[in-house]
Order: structure tokens, then sequence, then C-alpha cells
């Protein structure tokens, strides 16, 4: 699950003539750049008899570029609304800036948004309650399904790193493994609620231990809320955008109202924010990072699907329009070693989206109008291709799909064989829906309870008599490297 509801900052526009490809990076220090694919078309394709969905590509066509995933606009903006709700740097938010922020951008009725402390910002424990209780049966299992897997699948995650102590000269060392002490976890709201994002982050955060745990999700659904309730959340924030991440990294001074009582409870600093976002969550969470961590700088949503002639036309066309409807700039990318198989998949493309109700329809037919299709010599051509483009979601509709899956090494999620859907690794099949996009992939994972975990490393000497040879080490080497404090420091350990 990557960036929501982001306006398209580039235009992929098709034409007969080479296209130039720039390297764009950041001037801002804490942005990190992403990749992305960029098309140079070099080929004129014959007139078309049909309009084709999946715009058609060589693999020399298709190129990997660094894009930079934090809006330079959305930037100022979001620098801006941390500077109002934080006017003293070295505090936190203020409780009344908050609230008509919140109120000014619609995240809170404006009558609730105002200095009068009439609304708040935080939705009780017994509202999520309520909205828990207020599903039909059917709705409260699957939440609870939902839940059971991912807690499941994170536990097993925060059991495979554990403390290691090992002998060195003279003493021990070590690694001890421990949660940080508060986490931030964003949910989307806008276009359509993600309480899968909800049960994603804040599960995740609890399998890893940490104590506190506090959710943002703007003008929270009913099923929003009901997910905080099920996965654990301490203190729901019916923000979002930067102020909902300017209130989790800073934290929120408490409001008390006119006779001195505490109206609405204070909000804790978070160590590490995470979760999906806005082109405005991005930008803030790029401004926050050092302060605190974050998991990464979603960009677009994307699938890759690598299908050789025995994959399933219906199925494909299903598996790229389900990318497509996340997002105008979400990206759906065929690669097959089959003409006849891209054809086909086209066709059923075009007759699934037209099925769609609005605003999906018109969502989707505009993702397609950037993604496209691969027509690759064979299958190695078609896993260097993936490789290559390192993509969010890699699936594997193929004859040996675990031998291919096997021979894959770049991607945010795998999902191998006709059978796995994507959207199963969406809605809780265990594995975070939480992704890296646009090629990164290459270098870094999905979000796990590892973002929420510090591995600390400690040594201790007990015998000073058996770490000379260690002291004499470091000694020689401090001298190599023109260090004399660093040598004189280790010789005050002679013996």
């Amino acid at each position: 699950m990557a960036m929501v509801n982001h306006h398209l900052s580039l235009s992929l526009k098709r034409s007969t003539v080479p296209a130039l490809i720039f390297l764009v990076r950041s001037q801002h220090h804490n942005s990190i750049p992403t990749a992305f694919a960029f098309y140079s078309p070099k080929v004129v394709y014959p007139t078309q008899t049909r309009t084709m969905m999946l715009t058609r590509r060589t693999p020399e066509q298709v190129q990997l570029e660094i894009k930079d995933p934090v809006d330079p606009t959305a930037l100022a903006q979001a620098k801006a609304i941390l500077d109002e709700l934080r006017p003293e740097t070295q505090t936190a938010c203020s409780p009344d800036a908050l609230l008509s922020i919140a109120g000014r951008l619609g995240d809170i009725p404006k009558d609730q948004g105002s200095n009068n402390g009439s609304g708040s910002y935080i939705v009780s424990p017994s509202e999520c309650r309520a909205a828990f209780d207020s599903l039909d049966d059917d709705e409260r299992k699957s939440l609870l399904n939902i839940h059971d897997r991912v807690k499941v699948f994170a536990e097993a995650q925060r059991r495979s790193v554990v403390d290691v102590e090992v002998d060195i000269p003279g003493g021990k060392s070590g690694q001890s493994v421990s949660p940080c002490r508060a986490a931030g976890c964003y949910a989307p709201g806008g276009r359509y609620p993600l309480p899968s994002s909800v049960i994603m982050t804040v599960v995740t955060a609890r399998a890893a231990g940490c104590p506190h745990v506090v959710l943002a999700s703007p003008r929270p659904a009913t099923i929003t809320l009901a997910a905080a309730h099920v996965a654990g959340a301490d203190i729901v924030l019916r923000v979002g955008g930067a102020q909902a991440i300017g209130s989790m990294a800073y934290g929120v001074s408490a409001k008390s109202s006119s006779n001195g009582e505490e109206a609405i409870p204070a909000v804790p600093p978070c160590d590490v924010i995470v979760g999906p976002g806005n082109k405005w969550v991005t930008a803030a969470k790029s401004i926050v990072n050092g302060y605190c961590g974050i998991d990464m700088l979603a960009g677009p949503s994307e699938v890759l699907v690598i299908a050789d002639k025995t994959a399933d036309a219906k199925i494909v066309a299903a598996d790229l329009i389900a990318q497509a409807e996340h997002d105008v700039v979400a990206r759906a990318i065929l690669v097959s070693d089959d003409g006849g198989v891209i054809d086909a998949v086209d066709e059923e493309v075009t007759k699934q989206v037209e099925a769609l109700p609005e605003p999906n329809r018109s969502t989707a037919r505009e993702a397609l109008k950037q993604s496209f299709s691969i027509l690759c010599r064979d299958i190695d051509e078609c896993i260097a291709m993936s490789d290559k483009l390192a993509p969010e979601h890699l699936e594997i509709q193929t004859k040996n799909s675990q031998d291919v899956a096997d021979r894959c090494g770049n991607y945010g999620g795998l999902f191998i064989g006709t059978n796995c859907a994507e959207v199963l690794g969406d809605y809780g099949a265990g594995p975070n829906h939480t992704l890296p996009t646009g090629g990164t992939g290459r270098y870094t994972g999905g979000l796990s309870v590892f973002n929420f975990l510090r591995i600390r490393t400690w040594m201790r000497i007990d015998d000073r008599a058996e770490c000379q040879e260690m002291v004499e080490d470091s000694v020689r080497m401090a001298r190599l490297e023109g260090l004399e404090g660093h040598a004189r420091a280790a010789e005050a350990r002679r013996v």
C-alpha cells in the first residue's frame, strides 16, 4: 500500500520522438529519492484497430529514473502547517493550533475546530468500541480474522530476532533487541477509508512490543474506528495530512478547560511514524525524519505481473485493474514472453474496467494511461525487467511459478501463482501491505516489526590481562589513522 490521493506530478506523454530522461534529486536535506519506470519511445507502432489500455513497450524502451517522492509545493505547505502547530520549536504542538488547523482543513467539523474546547481531535475508546459494535456479524468476523493473521505473522517476525552474546578477548559482547517507546501510525482517509492500514500498522507496532501506539486518520469512517478498537491503538487522532504527522512527531500538549481540568489529554511524541498517506503526509514525514524515525517516503502504488502462455487473462486483468483503481497515478505493468497473452489481457482490461462503478472506473482509466506492457524474448528477460523496475507488488503467473519467483531479486511483496492475488495481501493474509515503491525494493523491504525495534550492541571487559592483544591492535590502528587521542585511550588499558 503506497502513497494515496497524490496529484500527478509528471506527465508521461506518448510520442514518436525520443523523450529526454532527467535525474531529479531533491535539495531538501531530509528527502530520500525513489525510482520509477520511464519509457522513451523509439518505435512508431502501426495504427491499432482498437484502443489499447496498456501501452506496448519493448524492453529497450523501459528505463529506471530517480524521482523525488516529495512534491515541492506540498513540502512548503507542510512546513507552514508544522510551524503553525509548534510556534516555539522546542515545545510540543499547541492543542489550540491543532484544533484550528483540523477545523480549517476539514478533519473535524468547523464548529468543533474552534478554540473554545467544544470539540476534540481525539476519538474516545468508547466511540471506537461503539463503532465496532455497530458492524454486522460478518464485518466483525472479517476484521477479527484479518487482525489475527497479521498478528501471527508479525509475532513470528519478532521471534526471528533475539538477544545475542558472544565471547571477546577478556569479556563479552552482544546485541539487545527492544521496542521503541511510542509508535505513530497513519491510516489514510480521503477517497476510500483504509481500515486495513490501521491493522497493518497498529498490530505490527503492538507485536514489536511498543508500549504506546498513536493512530491518526482524517475523518475516520466507522470501519476505521472499529479497526482501531480491534488493533488496540491507545490514542486515535481524527486528523490527517501534515498536521497529523506533526502531532505524532512532536506530541501535543494537554488542553485544559476553563475550570482548569484536562479537557483533551496530551499526545506523546512518537519515536517512529509509519503508514501510507497523500503528498502532504509524505512531505511532512520528510521534514520530521531525523527528529523521529519513519518507515519510508512512499510514491504511487504499483503492480507488475509476470505472465506466460498458461496465465488466465481474466485474472491477470483483474489484478492490474485492482491496482489501477487505487489512484490516478498508480501503475499496472504486464511483462510476458507471449504476445497473445498481452493481447488477451489488454482486451480483458478494456472490458473489465468499463464494468467498474464510479469513481473507480475513472480513476482506473486515468491510471492505465501511464501503465504499460512489455513483450520479452523469454522468461529470463521477464525476470530481468522485473528486477530492473523492483515493483512494489510482483505477481508470478507462470507454469512454474515458484521456480520463477525464486529467481526474482527485487520487489516489495511477492505473490506466487494464479491463486495468490495481491489483494489477499492487501487484506491481511499476514505479511504487511505497506511496501517500498518506485524501485526502492532494490535496497529495502516493507513495513515490519523491525521498524519499531532497536537492535543495540554492547561490550564488557572482565579480564584486563586477557584483552591486551586487542588493546595493542587498537593502539596500532589508531596511529595508522592519525588519531593519537584514540591511541592513548587504548594505551591507558595496558597492563
